[in-house]
Protein backbone atom coordinates (compact mmCIF):
# COMPACT_ATOMS: atom_id res chain seq x y z
CA UNK A 1 0.00 0.00 0.00
CA UNK A 2 1.33 3.43 -0.86
CA UNK A 3 1.23 6.42 1.44
CA UNK A 4 -2.41 7.55 1.66
CA UNK A 5 -3.16 10.49 -0.59
CA UNK A 6 -4.68 13.65 0.81
CA UNK A 7 -8.43 13.99 0.48
CA UNK A 8 -7.95 16.95 -1.84
CA UNK A 9 -5.65 14.99 -4.17
CA UNK A 10 -8.03 12.01 -4.16
CA UNK A 11 -10.95 14.23 -5.15
CA UNK A 12 -8.86 15.94 -7.85
CA UNK A 13 -7.81 12.55 -9.22
CA UNK A 14 -11.42 11.35 -9.26
CA UNK A 15 -12.59 14.56 -10.96
CA UNK A 16 -9.97 14.09 -13.68
CA UNK A 17 -11.01 10.47 -14.22
CA UNK A 18 -14.67 11.51 -14.31
CA UNK A 19 -14.00 13.63 -17.39
CA UNK A 20 -13.29 10.41 -19.30
CA UNK A 21 -16.68 8.88 -18.61
CA UNK A 22 -20.23 9.97 -18.01
CA UNK A 23 -23.01 8.32 -16.07
CA UNK A 24 -26.09 8.67 -18.26
CA UNK A 25 -29.02 10.76 -17.09
CA UNK A 26 -27.01 12.56 -14.40
CA UNK A 27 -25.65 16.07 -14.51
CA UNK A 28 -21.94 16.57 -13.92
CA UNK A 29 -22.77 17.85 -10.42
CA UNK A 30 -24.82 14.70 -9.68
CA UNK A 31 -22.01 12.48 -11.00
CA UNK A 32 -19.52 14.30 -8.79
CA UNK A 33 -21.84 13.90 -5.78
CA UNK A 34 -21.98 10.15 -6.41
CA UNK A 35 -18.20 9.96 -6.72
CA UNK A 36 -17.80 11.66 -3.34
CA UNK A 37 -20.51 9.37 -1.91
CA UNK A 38 -18.55 6.33 -3.06
CA UNK A 39 -15.34 7.64 -1.52
CA UNK A 40 -17.16 8.37 1.75
CA UNK A 41 -18.80 4.92 1.68
CA UNK A 42 -15.39 3.24 1.39
CA UNK A 43 -14.14 5.38 4.28
CA UNK A 44 -17.21 4.54 6.35
CA UNK A 45 -16.92 0.79 5.71
CA UNK A 46 -13.24 0.94 6.63
CA UNK A 47 -14.07 2.87 9.83
CA UNK A 48 -16.82 0.42 10.74
CA UNK A 49 -14.49 -2.54 10.37
CA UNK A 50 -11.63 -1.04 12.36
CA UNK A 51 -13.64 0.64 15.10
CA UNK A 52 -16.47 -1.87 15.27
CA UNK A 53 -19.07 0.88 14.96
CA UNK A 54 -22.59 0.18 13.76
CA UNK A 55 -23.98 1.28 10.41
CA UNK A 56 -26.40 3.88 11.78
CA UNK A 57 -23.73 5.40 14.00
CA UNK A 58 -21.32 5.84 11.10
CA UNK A 59 -23.95 7.18 8.71
CA UNK A 60 -25.08 9.69 11.33
CA UNK A 61 -21.48 10.73 12.01
CA UNK A 62 -20.83 11.35 8.33
CA UNK A 63 -24.11 13.24 7.92
CA UNK A 64 -23.65 15.38 11.02
CA UNK A 65 -19.92 16.00 10.98
CA UNK A 66 -18.12 14.96 7.84
CA UNK A 67 -20.23 16.09 4.89
CA UNK A 68 -20.52 19.63 6.18
CA UNK A 69 -16.94 19.73 7.40
CA UNK A 70 -13.97 21.25 5.66
CA UNK A 71 -11.33 18.51 5.50
CA UNK A 72 -7.91 19.50 4.16
CA UNK A 73 -9.55 22.55 2.61
CA UNK A 74 -12.04 20.40 0.71
CA UNK A 75 -15.71 20.40 1.72
CA UNK A 76 -17.57 17.11 1.39
CA UNK A 77 -20.95 18.83 1.23
CA UNK A 78 -21.40 17.90 -2.42
CA UNK A 79 -21.75 14.21 -1.58
CA UNK A 80 -24.97 12.43 -2.50
CA UNK A 81 -25.75 11.54 1.10
CA UNK A 82 -28.68 9.28 0.23
CA UNK A 83 -26.52 7.29 -2.19
CA UNK A 84 -23.76 7.09 0.43
CA UNK A 85 -26.19 5.72 3.02
CA UNK A 86 -27.65 3.28 0.49
CA UNK A 87 -24.21 1.86 -0.29
CA UNK A 88 -23.15 1.55 3.35
CA UNK A 89 -26.45 0.01 4.50
CA UNK A 90 -26.51 -2.20 1.42
CA UNK A 91 -23.01 -3.56 1.98
CA UNK A 92 -23.74 -4.29 5.63
CA UNK A 93 -27.11 -5.91 4.84
CA UNK A 94 -25.79 -8.05 1.99
CA UNK A 95 -22.24 -8.63 3.22
CA UNK A 96 -22.41 -12.42 3.14
CA UNK A 97 -23.72 -12.37 -0.43
CA UNK A 98 -21.24 -9.80 -1.74
CA UNK A 99 -18.32 -11.42 0.08
CA UNK A 100 -19.21 -14.64 -1.76
CA UNK A 101 -19.23 -12.69 -5.04
CA UNK A 102 -15.79 -11.26 -4.33
CA UNK A 103 -14.37 -14.50 -2.92
CA UNK A 104 -15.32 -16.26 -6.15
CA UNK A 105 -12.88 -13.89 -7.88
CA UNK A 106 -9.97 -14.40 -5.47
CA UNK A 107 -7.26 -16.97 -5.95
CA UNK A 108 -8.29 -20.28 -4.42
CA UNK A 109 -5.97 -19.94 -1.43
CA UNK A 110 -7.06 -16.36 -0.57
CA UNK A 111 -9.65 -15.38 1.99
CA UNK A 112 -11.33 -12.01 2.38
CA UNK A 113 -9.61 -11.60 5.74
CA UNK A 114 -6.21 -11.61 4.03
CA UNK A 115 -7.05 -8.51 2.02
CA UNK A 116 -6.18 -5.05 3.27
CA UNK A 117 -9.14 -3.42 5.06
CA UNK A 118 -9.36 -0.57 2.55
CA UNK A 119 -9.22 -3.02 -0.35
CA UNK A 120 -12.01 -5.06 1.25
CA UNK A 121 -14.13 -1.92 1.61
CA UNK A 122 -13.54 -0.98 -2.05
CA UNK A 123 -14.42 -4.44 -3.30
CA UNK A 124 -17.49 -4.77 -1.10
CA UNK A 125 -18.90 -1.39 -2.12
CA UNK A 126 -18.21 -2.05 -5.80
CA UNK A 127 -19.66 -5.55 -5.67
CA UNK A 128 -22.76 -4.27 -3.89
CA UNK A 129 -23.35 -1.64 -6.58
CA UNK A 130 -22.85 -4.19 -9.35
CA UNK A 131 -25.33 -6.58 -7.76
CA UNK A 132 -27.95 -4.16 -6.43
CA UNK A 133 -27.81 -1.09 -8.69
CA UNK A 134 -28.36 -2.39 -12.23
CA UNK A 135 -29.39 1.14 -13.25
CA UNK A 136 -25.74 2.23 -12.92
CA UNK A 137 -23.66 1.00 -15.87
CA UNK A 138 -21.12 -1.59 -14.81
CA UNK A 139 -18.34 0.36 -16.54
CA UNK A 140 -19.06 3.36 -14.33
CA UNK A 141 -19.04 1.28 -11.14
CA UNK A 142 -15.80 -0.49 -12.05
CA UNK A 143 -14.05 2.70 -13.20
CA UNK A 144 -15.02 4.61 -10.05
CA UNK A 145 -13.70 1.96 -7.69
CA UNK A 146 -10.53 1.45 -9.74
CA UNK A 147 -9.88 5.19 -9.49
CA UNK A 148 -10.47 5.05 -5.74
CA UNK A 149 -8.04 2.13 -5.53
CA UNK A 150 -5.42 4.20 -7.38
CA UNK A 151 -5.77 6.89 -4.73
CA UNK A 152 -4.87 4.46 -1.94
CA UNK A 153 -2.70 1.80 -3.56
CA UNK A 154 -0.13 1.05 -6.21
CA UNK A 155 -1.05 0.08 -9.74
CA UNK A 156 -1.08 -3.64 -8.91
CA UNK A 157 -3.94 -3.28 -6.44
CA UNK A 158 -5.89 -1.05 -8.83
CA UNK A 159 -5.54 -3.73 -11.51
CA UNK A 160 -6.67 -6.33 -8.99
CA UNK A 161 -9.78 -4.26 -8.17
CA UNK A 162 -10.47 -3.92 -11.89
CA UNK A 163 -10.17 -7.65 -12.52
CA UNK A 164 -12.15 -8.65 -9.44
CA UNK A 165 -15.03 -6.24 -10.09
CA UNK A 166 -15.09 -7.10 -13.78
CA UNK A 167 -15.46 -10.75 -12.79
CA UNK A 168 -18.19 -9.92 -10.28
CA UNK A 169 -20.01 -7.93 -12.98
CA UNK A 170 -19.90 -10.92 -15.33
CA UNK A 171 -21.24 -13.12 -12.54
CA UNK A 172 -24.09 -10.92 -11.33
CA UNK A 173 -25.24 -9.01 -14.43
CA UNK A 174 -26.73 -10.44 -17.58
CA UNK A 175 -25.13 -7.82 -19.84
Amino acid sequence: MTEPASLKSVLEQLAEAEKARAEPSLTSRQRRARTVARLAAVQALYQMELAGEGVDTVITEFSNHRFDADIEGQPLAEADEAYFAEIVRGVVGAQREIDADVKARLASNWRMERLDSTLRALLRAGAWELRHRPDVPKEIVIDEYVELAKAFFDDAEAKFVNAALDGVARDVRAS
